[in-house]
């Protein structure tokens, strides 16, 4: 998925072969964005943004408000018309059309269901508005409530409907007209914490029985970004930030937005020192304690390097095992330590610096005001550029 999107127009693909034709159809991205920029005003919502979604893909907008995740989104369905560049679907240029021409699915905080028609009449409703027999439209209709998991609600009406169900009869509206793509902003924010665990889990599970379906989908909350993306999409102030899969943005960010946007992280400057180290990690110097870390995948030391370890990985001396091969000791003094049940948060210094320790809660709690000897294995740190 690269520069090389074709945006093919009738002609072209008229004259074109039909082996050729299949073979770059196979190759063009269900959504393609080339530098797309919004303005409004003098101010700059997307900044020149490229993306590719691949057809079957989910791939999650992440970042904090403003940062034009949701921007992207309503650029895709149409709501947002760019100040430069181009948008196309399945190598057709959509810039140009409105949203009802786009075909796309879309389920929005709100839920946006009419209060006066009941659950069937609202998801059939996309299907009436371009014309489709009333046979055609039950069928559809009773397959798509369930999907969902809300056969036998065709007759109630929303009012009648908790915030979950509602936001399922708005992903089953969506998809009625068989779209390719569906798009989902924030679908989850209005719900209380086990609604939106449960809705999340349908949607990964919905979109295992629909494998071509592209979906789109915007947060802010990195927990639902990690569950539910085959990508994810970081960005910040109008631009992408990082992207990658859930695991690498995790376990190696590449600078420290990133690192603290997915999770607590220990972030501590260190210089590189030399000297042999393993294949795949780097030597560092950490308040005059040399470390061994993973090394970046293209090798280069990034400018003004931040240790990140996330607080799961430290581990008290003889607490736990650690995989065979070089272990990372650092002397640190405990200041505090709280129980939250399932973890002990454990605060410690080290020089200066302060870390973040994440125990078992079944485990004994350090003592405070002792000096602790904290482990991790090499391969648990990565290097990301500070500032």
């Amino acid at each position: 998925m690269g520069s090389s999107l074709l945006f093919l127009r009738g002609s072209e693909a008229a004259s074109m072969p039909a082996a050729q034709m299949a073979g770059r159809q196979a190759r063009i991205p269900q959504i393609s964005l080339r530098g797309v920029t919004v303005r409004y005003g003098g101010t700059t919502a997307l900044d020149s943004v490229d993306l590719d979604v691949a057809s079957g893909e989910a791939l999650v907008l992440l970042g904090p408000s403003g940062s034009g995740k949701t921007t992207i989104l309503r650029s895709i369905a149409g709501f947002n018309r760019p100040s430069a560049g181009r948008i196309a679907l399945s190598g057709r240029d959509v810039t140009d059309i409105p949203p009802h021409g786009r075909g796309l699915g879309m389920v929005v905080q709100s839920y946006a269901l009419f209060p006066h028609m009941r659950v069937a009449e609202n998801v059939g409703f996309g299907l009436r508005a371009r014309g489709r027999s009333r046979d055609e439209i039950g069928r559809r209709v009773a397959e798509c409530l369930a999907l969902v998991g809300m056969e036998g609600f065709g007759r109630r009406y929303p009012r009648e409907l908790s915030g979950g169900q509602q936001q399922r009869v708005a992903i089953a509206r969506a998809l009625a007209i068989d779209p390719p793509v569906l798009l989902l902003d924030e679908p989850l924010s209005a719900l209380d914490a086990p609604l939106r665990s449960g809705l999340l889990e349908e949607i990964r599970n919905l979109h295992e029985r629909l494998p071509q379906l592209a979906i789109v989908y915007v947060t802010h909350d990195q927990s639902e970004a990690i569950a539910l993306g085959h990508r994810i999409v970081l960005m910040r102030e109008g631009r992408i930030a990082a992207q990658g899969t859930p695991r690498d943005l995790h376990d190696s960010p590449p600078d420290r937005y990133t690192a603290e946007f997915f999770g607590q992280a220990n972030l501590l400057p260190v210089e590189p020192v030399g000297g042999k180290a393993p294949a795949g990690l780097i030597a560092v110097r950490l308040g005059g304690q040399r470390l061994l870390v993973r090394a970046r995948g293209d090798g280069a030391m990034p400018r003004a390097p931040l240790l990140c370890i996330r607080p799961h990985d430290l581990h008290l001396d003889g607490a736990a095992a650690l995989p065979e091969g070089p272990v990372n000791t650092l002397e640190a003094r405990i200041v505090s330590a709280q129980w939250l049940g399932t973890v002990h948060r454990v605060q410690a210094m080290i020089g200066a610096e302060r870390m973040r320790i994440d125990l078992p809660g079944g485990a004994t709690a350090p003592r405070i005001d002792t000096v602790a000897a904290l482990r991790f294995a090499p391969e648990r740190a990565s290097l990301v550029e500070g500032g």
